[in-house]
């Protein structure tokens, strides 16, 4: 963060300091999980779902956090407030408005937002300090967080923008306003919450309605292959870049193929140039993705051939997104268990179907393993039944479909055909590694996915260390920057 004394931020977010010198300065980072807290930094004591910062105020003190934003009166140095939250927007507002030489770019979509952060992020790299979020921190808590990680030597701010409702983006959108937007797609995550995939869009649209004209230099990078979202040209002052595999798209790609893993090459267009690139990531819908980051790119000065050259280098960079872990016995495991909706689930099958195609020749088997898919609402059990039948059409092997809320998979499995036993359901993730330990075999390739609630990483991890018992991940508390539509 930029540097500023404690009585600084007091007046930014409207806070009364206590217990602390007003001159003392804030040259650490700003930090709501206590164990992170460096010297100099300051702790946001939030409440969480299970536990509450306020908790652990002496020890980020003791750390080295020079104060506590709290909302709460608690021992030690503090500034105290009336709500976190607004608080925690004040502030990252006030640093944005100072980052005078930055670049803010703003991604949304209704899937593969953190993919394509983390692609852009690797591209503009290569042209300057660049600060993008960690992991899927694209909510109230997490945006304004990412903001403040960003100081005065920060080219490129790269920030995921997630919405649970109408104005959601505005908001974000308002505390560090983008210069560069870009919309990936209009899915149906959320779609219990919005309530249509037309009320998903004019909340997506809110991005490009915050830009700056094109004279000023905004700029909307839009997916022309979702109708949903090319649309959004008209909701937007700023210049429109296209992005997609049609002729009429600005950045393209055509000649899309697959390898054995299921990872796309393709050849780049734009201005009239051409490349070739061979992308690392799994799966064909991380072509739309990557035609985003490189359009951004293109906009921020880089050449055509150092762009393709930057996506043929890029490698996952968050957890549980389509990782592969190859056993010693040939197993191939896909870990793509962070999140789910019904766009990213087709594009897992796809890209497990054409994994499993090469091993087939050799007798190899594929596995689905599916969770719930959240905040569906209503159309939640017709999404699920539909997915199981997708999964038989796609000609997999076997699907397994984990947790109450995903039995409507297995009956749609069933009703497709799987009524001999290759489709089946269990209660949760102990019973899923069962089924996996007990069928699996030497060249066999397993997907598990669901939304984050579910944790079938644990299925993940343990079937692809072979273990006997699931591995628990490493994650923070509850305290998190989240994830949303």
């Amino acid at each position: 963060m930029i540097a500023m004394t404690l009585g600084e931020i007091a007046t930014i977010v409207e806070g009364r300091l206590h217990d602390a010198d007003p001159g003392t300065l804030v040259t650490g980072s700003v930090e709501f999980d206590s164990r992170k807290v460096a010297a100099g930094g300051l702790f946001l004591a939030f409440p969480g779902e299970h536990v509450d910062g306020h908790d652990y105020v002496g020890a980020a003190i003791e750390q080295g956090a020079v104060a506590a934003l709290v909302t709460r009166p608690v021992d030690g140095p503090r500034i105290e407030v009336a709500d976190g939250f607004a608080a925690l927007a004040g502030l990252a507002g006030a640093v944005a408005r100072r980052l005078t030489d930055t670049t803010v770019v703003a991604v949304t979509g209704s899937s593969g937002k953190t993919s394509t952060k983390d692609v852009l992020a690797h591209l503009l790299r290569r042209l300057g300090p660049t600060v993008a979020p960690p992991g899927s921190f694209n909510n109230e808590l997490g945006h304004p967080y990412t903001v403040l990680l960003a100081d005065a030597e920060t080219r490129f701010l790269v920030l995921e923008t997630s919405a649970r409702g109408l104005g959601h983006i505005a908001f974000l959108a308002a505390i560090a306003p983008p210069r560069i937007g870009v919309v990936l797609n209009v899915g149906t995550a959320h779609l219990g919450e919005f309530g249509s995939r037309e009320a998903i869009a004019a909340a997506k649209g809110e991005l490009v309605e915050a830009l700056p004209a094109a004279q000023a230099g905004g700029v909307a990078v839009l997916n022309a292959d979702d109708p949903l979202v090319l649309a959004m040209a008209a909701r937007t002052a700023a210049r429109v870049v296209a992005v997609g595999t049609g002729a009429g798209a600005d950045v393209r790609a055509d000649n899309v193929t697959l390898d054995d893993l299921g990872r796309p090459g393709f050849v780049l267009h734009a201005g009239g140039r051409s490349a070739p690139v061979r992308l690392q990531l799994v799966g064909a819908h991380h072509v739309g993705n990557a035609l985003a980051a490189a359009a951004v790119a293109l906009e921020c000065g880089m050449a055509l051939a150092d762009v393709a050259a930057a996506l043929d280098e890029v490698v996952p960079a968050s957890r549980w997104r389509m990782e592969l872990v190859e056993r010693a016995d040939g197993v191939l495991v896909i870990n793509d268990a962070y999140n789910a909706n019904p766009e990213s689930m087709r594009a897992a099958l796809a890209a497990l179907a054409s994994i499993a195609g090469p091993r087939a020749a050799h007798g190899g088997r594929s596995f689905a393993v599916l969770g719930p898919m959240a905040e569906l609402g209503s159309d939640g059990p017709g999404a699920h039944e539909e997915l199981g039948r997708l999964a038989v059409r796609t000609g997999l092997s076997r699907v397994v479909a984990v947790g109450e809320q995903a039995r409507p998979i297995q009956h749609g499995a069933a009703l497709e055909g799987f009524g001999d036993g290759s489709a089946s359901w269990v209660p949760d993730a102990e019973g899923a590694i069962a089924v996996l330990r007990n069928e699996l075999r030497p060249g066999d390739v397993v997907l598990v996915k669901a939304s984050r609630s579910a944790s079938l990483e644990r299925v993940a991890l343990a079937i692809a260390d072979d273990s006997s018992a699931p591995s628990e991940p490493n994650a923070d508390n509850d305290r998190t920057g989240g994830t949303a539509a």
